[in-house]
């Protein structure tokens, strides 16, 4: 195993990578193509060809392929949560975002713990089953795992959260341990750009500055026992193509190390946040045409991985990049601590993160994507059951996870219909399931899954494979 010291992440070999495929030959293309079609992945070098493809033919080959590749292992299942911001308070100064601490036009808060019930009853009110927690750098472990229990406990009718994932910074070992035993389903600490001199630019103090602690703290989460990590970049700070093959390389890092590579990865774009001009103006923006070679190419390149979409999206390009390979999104979500109990606003600049370019409610948007032909899910059976990490992955391959996800989509998503949503999405839901049942591989588990909906109409709830 690799020293916590040894930076991983090779710029030379990145850089040399798209010098080398620049302006790739159109049948190299297609063979790189035809390998992502076997859904084994691509090296750096294939990547790095597809990257550097740029022009619209190779664009609807890429997209085509990445639509093939997501249908092939994750059907037209779509995991919905919610993040929920328990701090605005940071000790950090990132450039990019409304937190930081030297920004003296935000009004900061913390949520207690009584808040965070508050918080968490506002969410499974609307049907979520799943949550995002987001922790500044200010919290101690003891805060955080506080919280957690505080989620966990909170029971509304027939509703509550069966899983917290978390977003917060780096901990030590002994830290990590007791955020195992809070019972957190996957751990995310997004880099925001894996290029040195600009991340050295774009944190100029507090924690967050050191690019190596922040570098390997999936390597101390999974050291700790926690196997379900997940990476990210912030699209804007530096070049994309870069940031692509940078991940590429932290995925392979925890694959040679733990056996298993990231559980998510996530894309966020850069959106304005309250005085920041980074945020407004981003060093290397990125196109709408350009986030969709993005999720195209990462669905290709890593096809078992999840691909978070957030809400910094608008509902048109959420819906075009649900079907380049995103396979978990946010939905009526918002970026500020209290928003969903105490402050029902929209747009809040004193106190948000950044803006949202979706601020649709859950029950919209759930409507929207089943008319679209996909199967809502708030699905948390596979942490439950222990099919998290390298268990998870093994399942991952096709038609396996067909066995398993898809009919747990439609349990929740059923419980969701039964209890949570409108008239209109109630219809749309049903007729959704009927349509869909057919995807189910197996004539028995087909039985087995309409027996368990009948139970679920009958009163039960939480059922799965």
């Amino acid at each position: 195993m690799a020293t916590l010291t040894d930076i991983f992440i090779d710029e030379k070999t990145i850089f040399q990578n798209l010098e080398r495929h620049r302006k790739p030959d159109p049948g190299r293309v297609a063979a790189v193509l035809d390998k992502a079609r076997e859904l084994k992945g691509l090296t750096p070098e294939e990547t790095a060809v597809l990257l550097q493809a740029d022009d619209p033919d190779s664009d609807e080959q890429v997209f085509t392929a990445a639509r093939d590749v997501k249908l092939g292992i994750y059907g037209r299942r779509l995991v919905l949560f919610a993040p929920m911001y328990v701090t605005n308070e940071c000790h950090n100064n990132c450039l990019y975002c409304a937190f930081r601490r030297d920004n003296k036009d935000l009004r900061r808060k913390t949520l207690t713990t009584d808040e965070v019930r508050s918080e968490t009853r506002a969410l499974v009110t609307q049907g979520h089953k799943r949550l995002l927690l987001v922790y500044g750098e200010s919290c101690g472990v003891d805060y955080i795992a506080d919280t957690i229990a505080a989620v966990y406990d909170t029971k509304v009718d027939n509703g509550e959260i069966r899983r917290v994932n978390v977003n917060l910074a780096p901990l030590s070992v002994e830290d990590f341990k007791v955020l195992k035993g809070t019972g957190i389903g996957t751990y995310q600490c997004f880099q925001e750009t894996y290029h040195q001199e600009t991340y050295a630019k774009m944190h100029p103090s507090g924690a967050k500055s050191r690019y190596d602690w922040r570098l390997f703290a999936l390597d101390r989460a999974q050291q700790a026992g926690i196997d379900d990590v997940a990476v990210g970049v912030l699209f804007g700070l530096y070049d994309w193509k870069f940031e692509m093959l940078a991940l590429m390389q932290h995925a392979a890092h925890l694959e040679r190390e733990f056996g298993t590579g990231p559980h998510t990865i996530s894309f966020p774009r850069m959106e304005p946040a309250l005085n920041s001009e980074v945020s407004v103006n981003p060093p290397y923006p990125v196109s709408d045409r350009d986030m969709k070679r993005v999720v195209a190419i990462l669905r290709l390149a890593v096809p078992y991985t999840g691909l978070i979409l957030t809400t910094r999206e608008k509902p048109e390009m959420r819906r075009e990049l649900m079907e380049l390979g995103t396979s978990q999104l946010s939905a009526g979500s918002r970026t500020h601590p209290g928003a969903y109990s105490d402050d029902h606003r929209e747009h809040a600049p004193d106190v948000e993160q950044f803006t949202l370019g979706d601020t649709r409610p859950l029950d919209e948007v759930i409507r929207d994507i089943a008319a679209m032909g996909y199967m809502p899910s708030f699905c948390t059976g596979c942490y439950r059951l222990g099919r998290t990490g390298g268990d998870f992955m093994e399942l991952a391959k096709p038609g396996l996870i067909q066995k398993f996800c898809l009919p747990n989509a439609m349990l929740t998503f059923k419980e969701y219909l039964l209890d949570y949503a409108s008239e209109a999405t109630r219809e749309m839901g049903l007729r959704a399931i009927e349509d869909q049942m057919g995807d189910i591989p197996t004539v028995q588990r087909r039985q087995e899954t309409c027996g368990r909906l009948l139970r679920i109409e009958q009163g039960e709830r939480d059922l799965y494979f």
